[in-house]
């Protein structure tokens, strides 16, 4: 038990000047390489958000929007020799490619409602 208590006692040492170049050190390492200092990296991990300090830095706030929720966009399938492709954007082909099956098609703010009729 001392063993562990020990290193968590030396942590507490508001003063203490390696522990802060530590601290500092690795908080500039995860900004470099993240982005995000870590407790931002805390943060995200429980909100399930990506929040970071360098938004805020940015004028945004400090947590982004929950990007969770947006679907992926449907897959494109094609006919192939025995088996079937898919593509998460339609291949460029002369004449277009007939796709295996229609996938449902995400309905924007302009198709919800029949041109002209109102």
């Amino acid at each position: 038990m001392r063993i562990i208590c020990l290193p968590l006692l030396l942590l507490l040492g508001a003063c203490d000047g390696p522990g802060l170049f530590a601290l500092g050190a690795v908080n500039v390492a995860s900004l470099t390489l993240t982005g995000r200092a870590v407790g931002d990296i805390v943060v995200s991990g429980v909100s399930g958000r990506d929040c970071s300090i360098v938004r805020i830095d940015r004028g945004l706030s400090y947590c982004g929007p929950d990007t969770a929720a947006e679907p992926p966009p449907p897959a494109f399938c094609t006919r192939s020799l025995g088996v079937v492709d898919c593509w998460t954007t339609p291949p460029l082909a002369t004449p277009a490619h007939r796709g295996v099956a229609d996938a449902p098609v995400p309905v924007g703010g302009d198709m919800r409602r029949w041109p002209y009729l109102w």
